[in-house]
């Protein structure tokens, strides 16, 4: 994770003049109000519980009693200060949350490359205010001509060929799943709510520090992969800090999809394009395999905690799965202990292992593999697994015996994924998480298209039982098959009152801690009352199961916290950052947004 500079760019302070209500750019180090709107009893809401001052150790580098950005009436919070500023623009038009978050997806696809994407997939968790909720798949698949063992050599040792290059591609999803949440849950036509993204990719925008440094990352693997030069990297510098990026390519792209929808990209002209870079590198899509793909809707998983509704994405993805997994466990204890003691890492680590296990062996697409759900988020099972959970740390090996034993119920998704969440006026809410998997995907660009491709067969299990790039050992359930989607963590989630409307909306990106981290802000939130600033900036702990360790944000835990854990036999892992969250809660007067205080982003409201 990397460190970023605090200070606004020259386009985000441009941004902001423009956006005259309420905008908040860069590292949520910012605060705003918007005026005197009505107050949530004259506007008929509930009341929402107050907050309580946060406390985080001495040696904790994010202060708490910061405020994020208030609007009254809606917010879009993403990575991209222009996409979420894309977002708005739809909403001040009248469309609604539906709209604008299909604007902003499109919009990601120019402004955060890296990860925002045509040339990959993701998930989308639908809240509207009438009480219809919904939940859209639109994963990658693996090539009709992928096999099990296709990342192996000769001796069966697994090649980086599902990370980097054309081989790593699965399906692209994207589009065909954007495209139909807006036809079933929008209110304007494509071609309107795909305008802001061309204009940003036919005039360009000003590139902050942020996607400067991550393209000067990225240059080498994009340079090898793709052969000739792209419009990050003309003539063969990055574009720096303060230049004006124009990717007149990709604005040509996102118009034939405007124009002819889906069907531009999976069987026209850009087809054409796609598969004949896969040609050129020997990459495995072909235009049966784009003709025949799909989006998935899927049954929305509606979960509880202590009396609050979490909806969330079921498998393919694991993330709605797990996240209520391990807080069915929390539940089970009256109350929590103390934030940041000792006592709380640990039963919170604990269910987060025992989840974990679960996920890993028994999670995968449910197109083709039967998946346990009712099980694995049951209360009774959550009861179960908090009775395994003793003074000690567990070692994963000997409780997954145990685990055997009282249950019928292995993965990840990379560092470099984004998540976006909107609200509008009418409590209509998006939750979004979508990804090329590792940052840049594969390194490869689809010249004359202009767009990025994903490496996301990697989240495969391409050799089961053996840890892959993240730590994480996956099972057969996830194995390589033609046609199927590839388990992911990403967990775009919304959160309910007891009234039934929209609290939170949220979600992340960092590989296995997409799901620790996601659920850690709605703990801090729902457990510890503490603003949504304070519940993003709370230092956060993660464990996978595998490896068996305990992670932890420097300085997020007090050294007697290190000792004690050490002593109850946890082997501990120290990183310095954790995830990269982009939240919204609905507050007193209207919505809070908050985007990743580790990360850079941009949350714009009205």
């Amino acid at each position: 994770m990397r460190r970023l500079s605090h200070r606004l760019s020259r386009r985000s302070r441009a941004l902001a003049r423009r956006l005259p209500l309420v905008s908040c750019i860069a590292l949520a180090a910012c605060s705003g109000n918007a005026g005197s709107p009505a107050t949530p009893a004259a506007r008929g809401e509930p009341a929402i519980p107050a907050r309580v001052a946060a406390q985080f150790p001495s040696g904790w580098r994010l202060a708490a009693g910061a405020q994020g950005t208030v609007a009254p009436q809606a917010m879009a919070v993403s990575n991209s200060p222009d996409a979420s500023a894309a977002a708005v623009e739809i909403l001040r038009a009248g469309g609604n949350a539906v709209d604008a978050a299909v604007a902003l997806g499109f919009a990601l696809t120019v402004t955060w490359p890296e990860a925002g994407n045509i040339g990959g997939g993701g998930y989308s968790v639908v809240q509207m205010a009438d009480g219809r909720t919904a939940t859209i798949d639109y994963r990658e698949i693996a090539p009709l001509a992928a096999t099990r063992d296709m990342y192996l050599d000769a001796n069966g040792k697994l090649t980086d060929k599902s990370i980097y290059g054309h081989l790593a591609s699965g399906v692209p999803g994207a589009v065909a799943g954007l495209t139909a949440l807006l036809e079933r849950y929008g209110t304007m036509p494509l071609s309107r709510v795909m305008q802001p993204a061309i204009r940003l990719a036919r005039d360009g925008f000003v590139v902050d520090t942020a996607l400067a440094g991550s393209m000067s990352r990225a240059q080498n693997m994009v340079n090898r992969y793709t052969g000739i030069a792209t419009p990050y990297f003309p003539r063969g510098r990055v574009v720096g800090a303060g230049d004006r990026l124009v990717q007149p390519d990709l604005a040509r792209t996102l118009e034939a999809i405007a124009k002819e929808g889906a069907a531009a990209f999976y069987r026209g002209w850009i087809a054409d394009s796609l598969v004949a870079e896969m040609q050129r590198g020997g990459g495995i899509i072909t235009k049966a395999d784009l003709a025949r793909y799909a989006p998935a809707w899927r049954t929305p998983l509606r979960t509880t905690y202590r009396g609050y509704a979490l909806v969330s994405m079921p498998p393919s993805s694991s993330g709605g799965v797990v996240v209520a997994e391990a807080l069915n466990v929390l539940e089970q204890y009256p109350t929590l202990p103390a934030f940041g003691s000792t006592q709380y890492a640990h039963v919170v680590g604990s269910a987060y292992q025992r989840a974990f296990i679960d996920r890993n062996a028994k999670l995968a697409d449910p197109d083709f593999v039967p998946v346990p759900v009712d099980r694995l988020t049951s209360k009774a099972y959550a009861q179960a697994l908090r009775a395994t959970i003793g003074p000690r740390a567990s070692r994963t090996a000997e409780l997954e015996t145990a685990m055997n034993a009282i249950s019928v119920p292995r993965e990840r998704e990379p560092e470099h994924t984004t998540h976006y969440s909107v609200v509008d006026a009418k409590g209509n809410a998006v939750a979004t998480t979508t990804t090329l998997n590792n940052s840049w995907g594969s390194g490869v660009w689809v010249r004359g298209a202009g767009f990025m491709l994903n490496d996301e067969m990697d989240d495969f299990a391409a050799q089961p039982g053996k840890p892959n790039m993240f730590g994480l050992v996956q099972g057969e359930a996830n194995a390589i098959q033609p046609g199927k989607r590839m388990l992911s963590a990403m967990s775009p989630t919304i959160v309910l009152d007891s009234k039934g409307q929209v609290l939170l909306v949220l979600g992340a990106a960092g590989g296995p801690t997409i799901i620790t981290g996601t659920s850690q802000v709605i703990l801090n939130v729902l457990e510890h009352r503490m603003s949504l600033m304070d519940a993003m900036r709370a230092p956060r702990i993660h464990h996978q199961a595998l490896p068996d360790s305990l992670t932890y944000e420097d300085g997020g835990l007090a050294p007697a916290v290190l000792d004690s854990l050490t002593q109850m036999g946890y082997r501990m892992r120290r990183l310095r950052a954790l995830v990269n969250v982009n939240a919204i809660m609905r507050v007193p007067g209207g919505w809070e947004g908050v985007p990743e205080p580790r990360r850079s982003g941009g949350a714009v409201g009205y």
